[in-house]
């Protein structure tokens, strides 16, 4: 692969990692600005509005191809392009417009003029659906032996609501009208397979495996499973409105890693790693908290429950996590200044099982 010569190695680490066998070390995806920059940059494009420079599928491959030949995949780190449109766009495929800024886009949920509840209908036809199939099959033809590309962002059930209703009218619906958000939750489970299946379909044509925004390989059909609505609701909630619906996800992927994000869903953890086909939990512990280090009882949590531990971390952060945790099922995300300061922490992180027996 182009833009990662190793990768047949590399495929080998990510199998270890799975089934936590990586008995050397932690998996470490640490990458950094090339010190020799490319000098073929995309030229500068002037839109109409946001939309338009999202929808721009050919400057889109564009700015990729840009990132990765001056990125420094270190380690484990891999090239990896998921075609995105936002973090609602399953609300989109099923109706719902999104507003575009520089970097985001988000649902207008306050317009949306259907009953969520009664006439929830994936519309594989619609603009946005036809413009993320056209930017995966785009891509893939782009990548073929340089880069992986995964699936996009989907956020399935109760998220899905979320962008469709708002938090806060879903918050008085858990209470007022449970069956109908219960019912609407697996509803929308059917929908999620076919955006899935659709993707990776295209996705898988000329790679081995699948992909997704969180940069993780796996040989077969994986996907993160997630639920931020999850922080605003009690863990019987949870377990009554999401759950069902978190299962049927884990009986139809291959395998997965759960996204859970903040403190505030720390609540779930439990529930979480009670489930035996659930693979591993992503902490995130949120902007402003203090970084991973400090959350050793959590991943201390994680790793004797059997799970695989995902977590962005600070150079800073190292010591401590490889004191406290072991390597096994574990990986180690983060970006640093330059290309010494990455192959140094490499270093670190290979040689600390030594040091320690």
């Amino acid at each position: 692969m182009r833009y990662k010569e190793n990768w047949d190695s590399i495929q080998t680490r990510y199998l270890e990692y799975w089934a936590r066998e990586n008995h050397d070390r932690p998996l470490l995806a640490i990458t950094a600005p090339k010190d020799r920059k490319q000098d073929k940059r995309p030229a500068p494009v002037t839109y109409a509005s946001q939309k338009d420079r999202w929808f721009n599928t050919e400057y889109a491959l564009q700015q990729v191809n840009d990132r990765l030949q001056n990125t420094y995949l270190g380690a484990e780190a891999l090239p990896i392009y998921s075609p995105n449109l936002g973090p609602d766009v399953f609300a989109a495929f099923y109706g719902a417009d999104l507003a575009f800024s520089e970097d985001t886009s988000w649902s207008k949920y306050h317009e949306i003029d259907f009953d969520v509840y009664a006439d929830l209908v994936l519309d594989t036809n619609n603009a946005y659906y036809r413009k993320m199939v056209e930017m995966t099959e785009a891509a893939v033809a782009d990548a073929r032996d340089k880069y992986l590309v995964g699936v996009t962002d989907i956020h399935p059930g109760a998220d899905a609501l979320v962008s469709m209703l708002g938090p806060e009218q879903l918050c008085f619906d858990t209470v007022e009208r449970p069956d109908d958000v219960k019912r609407a939750v697996m509803g929308l489970f059917d929908g999620f397979k076919t955006v899935f299946e659709d993707l990776c379909r295209i996705t898988t044509r000329y790679q081995r495996g699948s992909t997704n925004w969180m940069s993780v390989w796996h040989p077969e059909r994986w996907y993160v499973t997630s639920c931020d609505f999850a922080a605003l609701i009690s863990n019987a909630m949870f377990k009554e409105l999401v759950v069902d619906e978190l299962l049927a996800e884990l009986d139809f992927l291959d395998a997965s890693i759960f996204h859970l994000d903040g403190p505030d869903a720390l609540r779930h953890l439990d529930t979480l790693l009670s489930i035996d086909k659930l693979k591993g939990i992503q902490w995130v512990y949120g902007a402003g908290k203090p970084t991973a280090a400090h959350w050793l009882d959590v991943l201390k949590r994680i790793q004797q429950a059997g799970k695989m531990i995902h977590i962005h971390i600070v150079p800073e952060d190292l010591d401590a996590l490889l004191e406290n945790l072991e390597p096994e099922g574990v990986l180690y995300a983060l970006h640093v200044a330059s290309e010494a300061e990455a192959d140094a922490l490499i270093r670190k992180v290979s040689v600390y099982r030594k040091k320690l027996f």
